[in-house]
C-alpha cells in the first residue's frame, strides 16, 4: 500500500469533498423546488368551443368526452351558448349531464357603451355561474362603465388581444396599460398565437401582466409573422414549456384553453395532439396529466 500522501494530495481531496458536498447541496435544494412525481398540474387545460364552430352542442359534449377535457370556455357560436335565457338553460342542463364545468364565456364583443347592453351581457354569464367574461375589442372609453358593472356582478372581465390587425388590443401589455389603476378584477386574456404576431414575448407578457391575467387562449405558430402558420400545439415554434413555467411563477389560477382555429370541419386529430402535446409537457416538469 502507498502511504506516500503529500500535502498537495490532501488540499486536492479536500476540495473535491468540500466541491462534492455543495454540488449534492444544490441537487439537494433543486430537487425541492421540482414538483413530487404525480403531483397535481397547477396548470389546468381547458377547450374554447370556437373550436368546434362548425358543429352542435350534442357535437361539441361529445368530442370533449373523447379528449378527456370537461372545462369549457364557452361562445355563443352555434348551439353552444345561446344569449337567449331558455336556450341557455337547456345548454347549461346539457354540459351539467355531461359533467362539463363552464368556466369562461368569449369572446363577447361589447360593441356599445350602454348600460343595457353590457348589462345584458353580465346577466348572460350571471346565470350561467361564469366568472370571467372574455370580452372582445371593448372600446377604452367604454371601461368605466364597464368596470361598473365588474363591481355590481363580481364577474372579471379579460380583455382579449388580437394582434397587430387589432388597432385597440395588439397585444396583452395594451390591455395592462388601460385597466392600470381600475378594480382589478379588470384584466387580460393572452391570446397565444395573437400576442406571439403583435412582436410580444408571451413570457415576459405572463409575468408582466402577472395578477391582471384571466384566462389563456392557446394556439401554435409556425412563423411569428403569419397568421395563417397556425398548426397543433407542438408542432410549431410558441415556447410551451416556458409559458407554463411562466404560468406557474405567476400562481396563474385560470385555464389554459385551446382554441384552434384551423380545419374547422375536421378539428379533431390537430385538437387531440395538442391536448397530448401539453400533457405530455406537464408530465414532462412532474405533474400528472390534468385533464
Amino acid at each position: 500500500m502507498n502511504h506516500n500522501f503529500t500535502r498537495r494530495n490532501f488540499v486536492r481531496s479536500g476540495a473535491f469533498a468540500v466541491g462534492a458536498l455543495a454540488a449534492s447541496s444544490d441537487l439537494f435544494a433543486f430537487a425541492q423546488q421540482q414538483p413530487s412525481a404525480g403531483e397535481p398540474s397547477p396548470i389546468r387545460l381547458g377547450l374554447a368551443s370556437y373550436t368546434f364552430r362548425n358543429f352542435s352542442r350534442a357535437q361539441l359534449i361529445v368530442f370533449m368526452k373523447q379528449l378527456k377535457v370537461f372545462a369549457l370556455n364557452a361562445k355563443d357560436v352555434k348551439d353552444h351558448l345561446p344569449m337567449d335565457a331558455k336556450l341557455e338553460a337547456a345548454a347549461l342542463a346539457d354540459y351539467a349531464a355531461a359533467g362539463i364545468s363552464l368556466h369562461a364565456a368569449g369572446t363577447i364583443y361589447f360593441t356599445k357603451d350602454e348600460d343595457a347592453d353590457i348589462r345584458s351581457k353580465f346577466e348572460y354569464c350571471r346565470r350561467a355561474g361564469i366568472a370571467v367574461i372574455v370580452a372582445g375589442d371593448p372600446a377604452p372609453e367604454s371601461l368605466p362603465r364597464i368596470e361598473k358593472f365588474v363591481k355590481e356582478y363580481d364577474i372579471r372581465i379579460a380583455i382579449h388581444n388580437h394582434g397587430p390587425e387589432d388597432k385597440l388590443w395588439p397585444s396583452p401589455l395594451e390591455v395592462l396599460k388601460a385597466v392600470k389603476g381600475m378594480d382589478p378584477r379588470m384584466g387580460c386574456c393572452i391570446d397565444v398565437g395573437h400576442t406571439a404576431r403583435s412582436g410580444t414575448d408571451v413570457v415576459q407578457a405572463i409575468h408582466e401582466v402577472g395578477p391582471r391575467l384571466f384566462n389563456v387562449h392557446m394556439k401554435d405558430l409556425t412563423d411569428f409573422q403569419s397568421k395563417d402558420s397556425q398548426v397543433a400545439v407542438g408542432e410549431g415554434i410558441i415556447p410551451v414549456r416556458r409559458m407554463f413555467d411562466a404560468l406557474i411563477a405567476a400562481k396563474y389560477a385560470g385555464f389554459v384553453d385551446l382554441e384552434y382555429e384551423i380545419h374547422p370541419d375536421d378539428p379533431m386529430p390537430g385538437v387531440s395532439s395538442s391536448f397530448a402535446y401539453m400533457r405530455s409537457v406537464l408530465s414532462g416538469m412532474g405533474y400528472a396529466s390534468p385533464a
